[in-house]
């Protein structure tokens, strides 16, 4: 994502399959030394942490005006895409499945035990999402580095993925603070603190699901070229399981800058998320 600093590869290893019949998958740790000091809260069992120091982690007081929700039901609940011609990214750990548009439209579905980390400046992840989609990697810049996911202008402009497993706090509160803290980790962090105006927690109902959607609206205050975004958009979906663990749906979006993902497509990619157990 648009972001100063590059996201380097820094653990490679293989994660134990479940169930037999998985095979066992590679796990690569994508992480960014963001050197970020404030509390990260929310369900966050993916890093270790699952604290909950209340929806305004990230920075944000002010509640933003323009929360977008999605509505009508999505389907199917299988693997097969809801929009004709989309692709299916599928997270069994979370329990979430969504859909994307197709590879001729820049986006990329990568393998869903790979994990996007941010980390602090000890190299702990302090916000992690598997069962992840990239749109327009190369970024602004339209030049694809592999080995530059996050660098400004080089990374991508959005990034679709899923995080959480703790059971602190309500569906509510992780709603914000997992949107407030992803659009305060991938758009600048502690060294350049970006504004970030959260909404208030909304009902979702679709697809299987019954949870929480929140809105992070994100200005960035660094700006060293020009394909650094201006502004940013970050969705956020929660679920809670009958185990009474959550689960979040991410979606954090670059904006003002060339090819950025407009509202109306934006909720069309959250209008096809869905639960696996539906």
């Amino acid at each position: 994502m648009s972001q100063s600093k590059i996201i380097e590869r820094v653990a490679q290893y293989r994660q134990s399959a479940r169930t037999p019949s998985r095979r066992m998958k590679k796990t690569l740790i994508a992480a960014v030394g963001i050197g970020m000091a404030v509390a990260v809260s929310g369900c966050n069992d993916d890093t270790g942490k699952a604290t909950d120091k209340g929806a305004d982690a990230a920075g944000s007081k002010a509640p933003s005006a323009g929360s977008s929700t999605s509505s009508g039901p999505a389907g199917p609940s299988g693997d097969q895409p809801s929009v004709p011609g989309w692709q299916t990214q599928t997270a069994q750990k979370h329990h979430f499945r969504y859909d994307v548009p197709a590879k001729a439209e820049k986006w990329k579905l990568i393998e869903e035990g790979t994990a996007l980390s941010y980390t602090d400046k000890g190299g702990q992840p302090i916000v992690v999402m598997t069962g992840t989609a990239n749109y327009r990697e190369g970024g602004c810049g339209s030049s694809p580095n592999p080995k530059a996911i996050g660098e400004a202008g080089k990374g991508q402009l959005a990034t679709v993925g899923t995080t959480g497993g703790g059971k602190d706090g309500s569906l509510q509160e992780n709603a914000r603070n997992w949107a407030g803290n992803w659009g305060f980790a991938a758009y600048g962090g502690e060294d350049h603190k970006p504004k970030i105006k959260v909404s208030p927690a909304k009902p979702i109902e679709q697809g299987g699901l019954n949870g929480y959607t929140a809105t992070a609206e994100v200005t960035v205050t660094n700006r060293p070229s020009s394909c650094v975004p201006p502004k940013a958009i970050v969705h956020s979906i929660a679920q809670k399981l009958p185990d009474g663990t959550m689960h979040g749906w991410v979606i954090y979006a670059d904006q003002g800058v060339p090819n950025a993902l407009t509202a109306a497509e934006i909720k069309k990619i959250m209008s096809t998320v869905r639960s696996t157990d539906g």
